[in-house]
């Protein structure tokens, strides 16, 4: 396989900036050259092209290996299981509105997924699906930023969402930041949630939760029983407070779209599941009113 002419350009550029010892120029033309399909290698008296593999594959979540962020202290991940329409089109409006990097964890084959990829895109395809909570610890595992979003595919960006959440997380006041949550409504026995609007809240939503990555992992993130998604968000945030951290409601650019995981899943399958994430949400926190913030 023969590397058009652009590419090349490229590793010229990269040669001469390394010559120059701006480094990080070329590690950007390198990204740039990754990006197009190809890994740059040095060698005595130049440089080689090498076809690159544009995404692994896994069968399982715990084979995965490290997904590297490149220069961004964000990244956006979202699993995708079917209704890839709606991942790319999710993808493109993050592009459009914010920096950041981007990971995609996709069940099966990526189809057109694969078009999306660039240098700040990366994919990684797993054949064998263990649920949602171990595909997001995962993500959560192997990605090299220190924070991390994880959003559903349904959620489109109409705005930069990504700055403002770093900013508050970065003040450390804040173990997570999201755009929908609430409190647990103590009147009904924790057996729903209000929402309250922006502030601080017991609970947020994985329609788009961004958080710093060390911390959820030391809260031990979400739990690897959550085979479906509903519900295991509020498990994971009461893990969160468990584990003194505090959750903040923001107002963010973002829109909600079908979500497929809910409306279109079988709904014997989808009750079921919901159900036993929620009954450990009230075996396991039910009563412990002291991890919750402040009422409102």
């Amino acid at each position: 396989m023969t590397a058009p002419d652009s590419v090349h350009e490229l590793a010229i550029a990269r040669q001469a900036a390394r010559a120059e010892k701006n480094f990080a120029l070329s590690d950007q033309l390198r990204d740039e050259i990754a990006a197009q399909g190809y890994e740059v290698v040095d060698v005595a008296g130049g440089y080689e092209l090498r076809p690159k593999k544009r995404f692994p594959v896994y069968e399982s979540t715990r084979d995965i290996r490290p997904i590297n962020s490149g220069k961004f202290d964000i990244t956006a991940a979202i699993i995708v299981e079917g209704f890839h329409e709606d991942a790319i089109t999710c993808i493109r409006s993050i592009k459009s509105s914010s920096q950041c990097a981007i990971a995609v964890l996709v069940i099966g084959e990526p189809g057109d997924l694969v078009n999306e990829l660039d240098a700040r895109t990366s994919l990684v395809q797993v054949n064998e699906n263990f649920g949602w909570g171990e595909n997001a610890n995962a993500l959560l595992r192997n990605i090299t930023s220190d924070y991390v979003i994880i959003l559903d595919p349904s959620t489109t960006f109409t705005g930069d969402a990504v700055t403002p959440v770093l900013e508050e997380l970065k003040k450390r006041d804040f173990v997570a930041v999201g755009w929908r949550g609430g409190l647990v409504n103590l009147e009904d026995d924790w057996r729903s949630t209000d929402d309250k609007g922006p502030g601080e809240v017991d609970v947020l939503f994985s329609y788009f939760i961004a958080m710093h990555r060390e911390d959820a992992l030391a809260a031990r993130g979400f739990s690897n029983r959550a085979v479906f998604y509903r519900n295991a968000d509020i498990e994971f945030s009461l893990n969160l407070r468990h584990s003194n951290g505090r959750l903040l409601q923001m107002d963010l650019p973002l829109e909600q779209g079908r979500h497929h995981g809910y409306h279109d899943s079988d709904p014997e399958y989808r009750d079921a599941q919901s159900k036993k994430n929620y009954d450990r949400i009230l075996e396991r926190f039910r009563g412990k009113t002291a991890i919750l913030s402040p009422r409102r």
